[in-house]
């Protein structure tokens, strides 16, 4: 007497789908990641005032760093502002972007989150999490000029 085999029609150990691969990825970017922050001091400024160094905030993957938020706080103008997102190729469309920038909020409450980050990937995640770009009027005084010149120092002008 045959059995036939229960699951489908392949072999034993056959290729799983890109469906079952993704749903894994999504399920290991959730269990398996942990975050670290990091607090970076910055130059001295003539300027007093309270310190803007940037932070960072590391995802870790079995000792690996998968990821990166880096951002900056102002807790006198109840600012946040991310200056950069980086995920590893493996781990996007995972949510884990989604899940980095929760755990910012959730850490960091009552805080109004704007972004200078301009590349597709980056700025279709903020739009989502509904996070806006930095502009003049919304800029913090005690941020500084730089900050908002280095975001827009590597976006290319539009035709128009």
């Amino acid at each position: 007497m045959t059995t036939q085999p229960s699951g489908g029609t392949g072999a034993k150990h056959s290729r799983r789908g890109r469906l079952t691969s993704r749903l894994r990825r999504r399920i290991l970017a959730y269990r398996a990641i942990d975050f670290l922050s990091t607090h970076v001091p910055h130059d001295p400024d003539p300027v007093p005032g309270p310190d803007l160094g940037e932070e960072c905030l590391l995802l870790v993957h079995i000792r690996q760093v998968v990821g990166e938020v880096q951002y900056r706080i102002c807790v006198p103008c109840s600012q946040g502002v991310i200056t950069d997102l980086v995920i590893h190729d493996r781990f996007r469309s995972t949510g884990l972007g989604t899940r980095a920038l929760s755990h910012l909020r959730s850490r960091h409450p009552g805080l109004a989150w704007h972004s200078t980050l301009h590349q597709r990937g980056t700025r279709d995640l903020l739009r989502r999490m509904r996070i806006p770009a930095l502009t003049q009027a919304a800029r913090c005084p005690h941020v500084g000029p730089a900050l908002l010149d280095r975001s827009t120092a590597g976006v290319a002008p539009t035709a128009g």
